[in-house]
């Protein structure tokens, strides 16, 4: 039984409020029962947490180191203006996965560009809140590997 850990940044616990003719009309906490789903079906154990604090996300990142499997994250808007959470990433082992519910290469053009993205193994964009259950399914399936 491993642990991972999904992290979400800022304005995500307004999902289902904020603009939804772009994240849709799911909540987090929709969010959050669809992990676990996957994780129970699995026998994993995941540790769920959003944060409009960038601090919180990258204490959060190192609770994981040693502890956590792997990480999927939504940094938010953090994802373009935190070197901090990159370096927080960078200073963590084991697979990351970045999330974006929405496809961020098709909206305003600094939203194109991810410091996250440097460390992360994989990005999940515009595929809505279905691409969280992608990347904890992909980090799960590395584990039997």
């Amino acid at each position: 039984m491993s642990l991972f850990f999904v992290l979400n940044g800022p304005n995500l616990n307004l999902l289902g409020q904020r603009q939804p003719e772009i994240y849709g009309r799911d909540t987090l906490a929709d969010v959050e029962a669809a992990c676990r789903a996957v994780a129970t079906a699995s026998d994993h154990e995941l540790f769920f947490a959003q944060s409009n604090r960038e601090y919180e996300l990258i204490d959060w990142i190192h609770e994981a180191r040693g502890k956590a499997a792997g990480i999927v994250i939504n940094p938010g808007a953090f994802s373009h203006t935190s070197i901090a959470i990159l370096d927080a990433l960078n200073a963590y082992e084991a697979p990351v996965i970045e999330v974006h519910i929405s496809n961020i290469h098709k909206r305003e053009v600094f939203r194109h560009h991810s410091y996250v993205s440097t460390r992360a193994d994989g990005v999940i964009a515009g595929l809505g809140i279905d691409g969280y259950c992608v990347a904890l399914r992909h980090l799960i399936a590395r584990q039997t590997r």
